[in-house]
């Protein structure tokens, strides 16, 4: 094991990164090795990122109505979740939203509207009159998750003071199929690419323990670097009543510290953030995501499920010694 050891450490911090078959290994370290693991991916976060922990929050200001079958989402066509179902919020509701954000200690707001994709030209006009008053009146990073873009409407957001694209693969190539079956997974890693070359900042990660397996969540990591996205946010399913996969709970919160750490090492230089479902699986072990090599997390609620008060989170980032970005 000690040329394993030598070698994610040497890739990791030459910013090359390490190679599937490693990367295969590192999700199948036994705990008794986790601590030698974290040793590894603390000093990569720390190489790259330093100690600033980047703090994003989000406005669900789309709710349900989605014509997608992805089967985690409460939102989407197959899912008889008990949610709140409304249509695009007025600009002074985002804009609320988000000066609730700042106030909350984030740096980055995302507007988050469900379905595939915007095409309603007074909605995507509204998203951009917040973004415009977010970006001059808060000062706040802006991003924007409406789905699969086309490159003129990431063009027109971006002229309106967008930073970030977000928008998520979920899962690997091989496995979205089963997650979803109402589009491709290149339409996905088409909305990617043309955000890319648009100018914006991409923010597009996954979401884990929906029956991937382990080579599924290595092949993820690899395309994400092959795509060369700023910022990958991670999920770990939270399974909601109502969903195809209610009542599924298979991540412990060591295999969700080593999904981090897998991520880190294949993407050394990249931005990761912790998301959705973090509570739920990592649980007492929350505070050593960061040891892991993530370099951010969402305060706040998230689409449709409640997070934590971001006073513990801000309590916890400063009771390990780390400082919330600027």
């Amino acid at each position: 094991m000690e040329p394993f050891w030598g070698r994610i450490r040497g890739q990791g911090m030459s910013g090359e990164g390490i190679g599937g078959a490693d990367a295969l290994g590192v999700l199948s370290i036994p705990d008794a090795a986790l601590w030698r693991l974290l040793d590894v991916t603390e000093g990569i976060r720390r190489r790259f990122k330093g100690d600033g922990i980047r703090l994003c929050s989000i406005v669900n200001a789309k709710s349900g109505m989605c014509t997608e079958d992805c089967s985690f989402c409460a939102q989407s066509r197959r899912s008889t979740a008990e949610i709140r179902k409304y249509p695009l919020l007025t600009v002074e509701e985002i804009f609320g939203a988000a000066a609730a954000a700042k106030e909350r200690g984030a740096r980055e707001f995302s507007i988050v509207a469900s379905g595939l994709s915007m095409r309603n030209r007074e909605e995507l006009a509204r998203v951009g009159d917040a973004v415009e008053r977010i970006r001059t009146e808060l000062g706040l990073e802006t991003c924007v998750s409406l789905g699969a873009l086309a490159p003129e409407d990431v063009s027109y957001l971006l002229s309106r003071g967008l930073r970030s694209v977000h928008h998520n693969l979920e899962t690997s190539r091989s496995f979205f199929p089963n997650v979803c079956t109402t589009h491709g997974y290149e339409r996905d890693v088409a909305a990617v690419r043309a955000a890319k070359a648009a100018g914006a900042w991409v923010c597009c990660g996954g979401i884990f323990g929906l029956g991937e397996s382990d080579a599924d969540r290595v092949e993820l990591a690899l395309t994400l670097r092959e795509l060369g996205v700023d910022s990958i946010p991670v999920n770990f399913l939270n399974p909601v009543p109502g969903t195809p996969l209610s009542g599924r709970r298979v991540l412990t919160p060591t295999g969700c510290l080593r999904i981090i750490a897998m991520l880190r090492l294949t993407n050394p230089t990249r931005e990761i953030i912790v998301c959705g479902g973090r509570e739920v699986n990592l649980r007492d072990l929350q505070a050593l995501m960061f040891a892991a090599g993530a370099t951010g997390t969402m305060a706040g609620n998230y689409l449709t499920t409640e997070g934590r008060p971001a006073a513990e989170d801000l309590r916890m980032i400063a009771d390990l010694g780390l400082t919330p970005r600027s």
